[in-house]
């Protein structure tokens, strides 16, 4: 007679959320490292009419962070121990690919490499978010964080472009 597998305990799920978080948030602390000056930055950029303003990238990641995490976690849930390590793994990477973006962007205001960042993190979230959903199906909660970075993507190319002199030339 083989026994089921039993489910973590509270307190290995509230760690697992406890780590979570503080993995998401140490990446969106490190990016805003970099974007301390963004709002003055992105206010003498050049923009499409269609960019958003400035101050809606806040409230917009004050969401998609806690979201994020909360995807990662319920993958840990859906299959803690080895078989979610490889989705895990996805995640610690498109973690770091998003807080390269603020560097690249905004301190180091290379937009080309920007650009290019974020056309792989868009690939790292997707891949995460795969990875996510068939471990279980709400851990899709990555989707609006995939058509963000989608859509940061193309602002990003648009900026560039825009402003050579500002982003390090089209």
């Amino acid at each position: 007679m083989t026994l089921a597998p039993q489910p973590p305990g509270r307190t290995a799920q509230l760690l697992a959320l406890g780590i979570a978080l503080a993995a998401t948030f140490a990446a969106a602390a490190a990016g805003g490292l970099a974007s301390a000056g963004a709002g003055a930055f992105y206010a003498q950029l050049a923009r499409p009419a269609w960019a958003p303003p400035g101050w809606l990238f806040g409230p917009v990641w004050s969401v998609l962070y806690p979201m994020m995490a909360v995807a990662a976690w319920l993958a840990w849930r859906a299959a803690p121990g080895p078989a979610v390590r490889p989705a895990l793994l996805l995640y610690g990477a498109q973690l770091a690919a998003n807080a390269l973006w603020s560097w690249l962007f905004f301190a180091w205001r290379q937009g080309g490499w920007a650009l290019a960042e974020v056309l792989l993190l868009w690939v790292l979230v997707l891949a995460t978010t795969v990875a996510f959903w068939r471990l279980r199906r709400l851990a899709g909660l990555l989707l609006p964080y995939l058509a963000w970075a989608g859509f940061a993507g193309v602002l990003n190319f648009a900026l560039w472009r825009a402003n050579p002199g500002l982003l390090g030339g089209a």
